[in-house]
């Protein structure tokens, strides 16, 4: 259905397609930018451009279109927790090994495929602002393949950009566990965080460009006679591999079975529950968030997964062992 607005004395002159991404929450300007290339804005009942002035008692008129499609293909074969749904969002418990979205190297077998196989199930419409945005449709946040836990989907457009901004705004609560070797120092890790410009997969803290990168570290057991410890990471922004980054370089602690930023343990006892367990032992275990359409605050839990609970025991029996 289309839509009229008429500005208001106080209208500054302003771009057209600013002006109606303000209008209509929950849209992109992206996707007024589309509406207005296939001709569907009018101003003062003319085709316009994005870049046209909107000033005080000009007439807009706009007919949104339809929705771009992923292009990720359902497979109902991928199996995943679910914590919550309703029209707007779904809350996924993620289990190791799961790719969230099609990439290179990941063309099929990802949580995004399997959501578009569960009945019922509607997904955000792409993100034109991404240019994988087909493959990942109302995904606002990733977990790595090898790390377990919680993340949030968006189904449309306006959850999708309510989601967006409250990362951006450091307002969502995100908690992970992790078990580490050695025992890092308790506080607030800060740096820049940038690509790694000696391994195109990895990134560094070790940078004096990038983004600003904030985790908060609280130890909660040490294990083993030192040689490790359980550890409580509370994400103040959620940049690509953050905490794997700040507890490899900055707390000099790196994540147990982290093969890209970890090393081999130096005990032998340490080395076995490592390779054991098969994967980094990290584990998004509490996300929070307001709803961007009910705006009820949600917080959702997720137990440890078994194989990062078994690790955590055999690392407490060797403090045992240690202290006996």
């Amino acid at each position: 259905m289309g839509q009229r607005f008429v500005l208001g004395g106080e209208q500054e002159p302003e771009r057209v397609d600013k002006v109606l991404a303000r209008l209509l929450p929950g849209t992109s300007r992206a996707s007024v930018q589309r509406w207005i290339a296939e001709g569907r804005v009018l101003l003062d009942g003319e085709p316009c451009r994005a870049r046209d002035a909107a000033v005080a008692g000009s007439v807009l008129e706009v007919e949104p279109g339809p929705l771009p499609r992923s292009r990720a293909e359902p497979d109902a074969s991928v199996q995943f927790g679910v914590l919550f749904e309703d029209e707007h969002l779904i809350v996924i418990d993620k289990p190791a090994g799961l790719v969230v979205h099609p990439a290179r190297g990941h063309a099929g077998g990802t949580l995004v495929n399997g959501l578009l196989a569960r009945e019922g199930f509607e997904p955000a419409p792409s993100d034109e602002r991404d240019r994988q945005g087909a493959l990942r449709p109302g995904i606002v946040h990733r977990i790595d393949k090898e790390t377990s836990g919680i993340l949030v989907v968006a189904k449309d457009e306006r959850t999708r950009e309510g989601l967006k901004a409250q990362l951006s705004e450091h307002s969502v609560d995100r908690i992970y566990r992790a078990l580490t070797l050695g025992v890092p120092l308790g506080g607030t890790i800060r740096s820049l965080h940038a690509r790694d410009p000696r391994h195109r997969l990895k990134f560094t803290s070790r940078t004096e460009t990038g983004r600003r990168a904030v985790t908060h570290v609280a130890v909660l057991e040490t294990l083993a006679g030192k040689r490790a410890a359980y550890v409580e990471c509370r994400l103040e922004t959620g940049r690509t591999h953050q905490i794997r980054v700040h507890l490899a370089e900055r707390a000099r602690t790196p994540i147990v079975g982290d093969r890209l930023y970890g090393r081999t343990p130096g005990d032998a006892d340490v080395a076995a529950v490592a390779d054991e367990l098969g994967r980094q032992a990290l584990h998004a275990a509490v996300l929070g968030f307001e709803h961007p359409v009910t705006g009820e605050r949600h917080r959702f839990e997720s137990s440890l997964p078994l194989d990062f609970s078994r690790a955590l025991e055999r690392l407490r029996k060797l403090e045992s062992s240690a202290t006996s």
